[in-house]
């Protein structure tokens, strides 16, 4: 059972608890890091840590219990971050009830969105090089960041949590998605109270994640992806095959092997045998691979 849901030792600014002091202090020491350090690197990691931990505790739980101080908040990590929150809000609750994201345009989301183009254009015009050499490459590549996190997440067809003791210190318990998307009122701080046997389950956090796809599946994947990919590997086989079949004895049977790369029929073993002339009929149908050197 979570201690609590609502905290009730309320005072006259935070909602929920006076530990959600606690991300508003980092929110300000967030912008100070910047102010001494603004390189692309630390632009883009704080675009990535500060949207997956403060900017989405806010979205879920707004700290304060006056309604303009929560605007004026929002408006806050709009600026920060580059990113209108009431926007990134309506996205991320959408993804939550598993909908579809409609634009909505509201009064909140055109203040945050002119505060936003505005520190853009004072930063384009007053100080160009740092714009475009430090802000842009490190705010796009948070935001990839911030993909690749949402991707991984969910790898699994549903949400995957990461139990590591560094990481959640660092990112406010961010690894336990799975129990987040269950329970998405609860507060960062209960989240491993919640923890069960059903969950699914990394070893690594979500930007590390591909590390559990085996490398040779990774590259297959990839190439399934891209036509030109396809195309160079099926080049290179090609090659080799002339290479090496004068070399060898009049083949009667071929063995396929896998078939990650090329389409196989439904059948169990991951190693099928064929004729020779099947074989030909089936490579000119699907890929129209191999025939050149088995011909």
């Amino acid at each position: 059972m979570v201690s609590v849901l609502f905290d009730k030792r309320r005072n006259s600014v935070l909602r929920f608890s006076r530990r959600d002091s606690v991300l508003v202090s980092l929110t300000a020491l967030h912008a100070a890091v910047l102010v001494a350090w603004p390189i692309a690197p630390v632009i883009g990691l704080g675009v990535w840590w500060n949207s997956n931990t403060i900017a989405h505790n806010f979205i879920h739980r707004p700290f304060f219990r006056s309604a303009t101080i929560n605007r004026l908040f929002s408006a806050a990590l709009s600026v920060l971050l580059g990113i209108p929150q009431t926007l990134w809000r309506e996205r991320h609750l959408a993804h939550h009830a598993e909908v579809s994201w409609r634009l909505r345009v509201s009064r909140q989301l055109v203040i945050e969105t002119a505060l936003v183009l505005c520190l853009w254009f004072t930063f384009a015009v007053l100080y160009p090089r740092f714009f475009v050499e430090a802000y842009v490459p490190g705010y796009f590549a948070g935001l990839g960041l911030c993909a690749m996190q949402g991707q991984w997440e969910h790898a699994a067809g549903r949400p995957i949590s990461h139990y590591g003791m560094i990481y959640n210190f660092l990112c406010l318990n961010d690894g336990y998605h799975a129990e987040h998307h269950a329970n998405p009122a609860i507060p960062w701080r209960d989240l491993p109270q919640l923890v069960g046997p059903s969950a699914a389950t990394s070893r690594w956090p979500a930007l590390l994640r591909w590390l559990d796809v085996p490398p040779l599946e990774v590259l297959e994947r990839l190439v399934l992806r891209s036509r030109t990919l396809q195309r160079f590997v099926l080049q290179r086989h090609r090659r080799a095959f002339r290479a090496l079949l004068p070399q060898l004895q009049p083949i009667t049977r071929a063995t396929i092997v896998g078939g990650g790369l090329f389409p196989s029929p439904s059948l169990p073993p991951s190693e099928r045998e064929y004729d020779s002339k099947p074989l030909l009929e089936r490579s000119q149908l699907m890929l129209g691979c191999m025939t050149y050197g088995l011909r």
